[in-house]
């Protein structure tokens, strides 16, 4: 579909390696994008163009947006993808100086961090969109789980909208996805670590963490390839007039109207 057309455009899709990352990297190179990937490690084969970078690092991140300047001119798309649950469960006790600055570094100032190298060629050339991908749990905190995780997708939440107001005028757009449970291998670990500790199987545990969080109404978790389609129609011509919101891609797991 044409609205849907990327060709001609060129995306950053940070965390492409794997999971949602890989998955979107795939949608929209089968859209017509130029697509270039970011991790720490280098896949064994890729059809995308790699550079490594850990995101945490500063000095990765300068090299990162200098690369792709030099070799690609700049981007029309960037998805900022990187991130993660590090830190331990068990609430606030549990979680030291190093964890919230742990957790804070790698879902809010990577972000920030590769957001700051690469929006002054969007802003030159008055076009762009951005992407955070950001988790349900940044509005529904589990206490005892992602305490941590939840702040700091809150935080890229808020960060997200402020910067999709200032940019709004300057022809770039900023939005951010929300997933819930998704069927992706930290997930698969999450949960059979969940339940190696409170000694049952993973599907108790699914059944545990569903019971705290109100269930999934549609009865499964996400495919990867589901929340890559969302991506797809938020960077197209066809979501032009939509900046500044965050959408869940959970099966109507909140239990809130958001």
């Amino acid at each position: 579909m044409e609205l849907y057309d990327l060709k001609g455009k060129k995306a950053l899709v940070t965390g492409g390696t794997k999971g949602i990352g890989n998955a979107i990297a795939n949608e929209l190179a089968a859209a017509g994008a130029t697509v270039i990937i970011s991790a720490r490690t280098a896949p064994e084969n890729t059809p995308h163009h790699f550079i490594a970078a850990d995101l945490t690092n500063a000095a990765q991140v300068a090299a990162l947006a200098q690369q792709i300047t030099e070799s690609f001119g700049g981007i029309d798309i960037l998805i900022n993808n990187v991130g993660g649950l590090t830190t331990p469960g068990g609430g606030h006790g549990s979680l030291t100086d190093a964890h919230w600055e742990q957790e804070l570094d790698l879902n809010l100032i990577s972000a920030i961090r590769l957001d700051r190298a690469l929006l002054p060629q969007m802003i030159e050339q008055n076009s762009g969109v951005v992407i955070h991908i950001s988790s349900v749990a940044g509005k529904q905190a589990l206490w005892n789980l992602n305490m941590a995780y939840a702040v700091s997708k809150a935080a890229l939440n808020s960060y997200s909208k402020a910067l999709s107001t200032e940019l709004a005028e300057k022809g770039i757009r900023v939005l951010t996805v929300a997933p819930g449970a998704t069927k992706t291998e930290p997930m698969v670990k999450f949960l059979n670590d969940f339940s190696a500790s409170a000694g049952i199987t993973p599907e108790e545990g699914m059944k545990q963490l569903m019971a705290q969080t109100g269930g999934i109404p549609m009865g499964r978790m996400a495919e990867p390839e589901e929340v890559a389609q969302l991506v797809h129609f938020l960077v197209s011509p066809s979501a032009a007039y939509l900046t500044g919101t965050i959408y869940a891609i959970d099966g109507g797991s909140l239990p809130v109207v958001s």
